[in-house]
């Protein structure tokens, strides 16, 4: 299911409007991407978890060429599944 489909199916369990339901899932949306530049949590009950995980500096081998290298810090996002999932 897209973007599109999931707007039509809430608007029309909900009786709202499409664009009233595009604006209200644009909008929860930004707030997690807000909230998890930020390095909040955020935690819709039922529904799961939104995180980040920080991975520090690490030095590899590149196997193209052999050589070692530096992977710099980085934080990538995580969601956990709630368990109603």
């Amino acid at each position: 299911m897209d973007k599109g489909e999931l707007i039509d199916k809430q608007a029309t369990k909900a009786v709202f409007r499409k664009k009233d339901m595009r604006r209200a899932l644009d909008t929860m949306i930004g707030l997690i991407t807000n909230a998890r530049a930020s390095n909040e949590e955020v935690l819709p009950i039922g529904f799961g978890k939104f995180g980040a995980t920080v991975h520090n500096e690490s030095k590899r081998i590149n196997p193209q060429i052999q050589k070692r290298i530096t992977v710099p810090k980085n934080v990538v996002a995580t969601y956990m599944p709630g368990k109603k999932l």
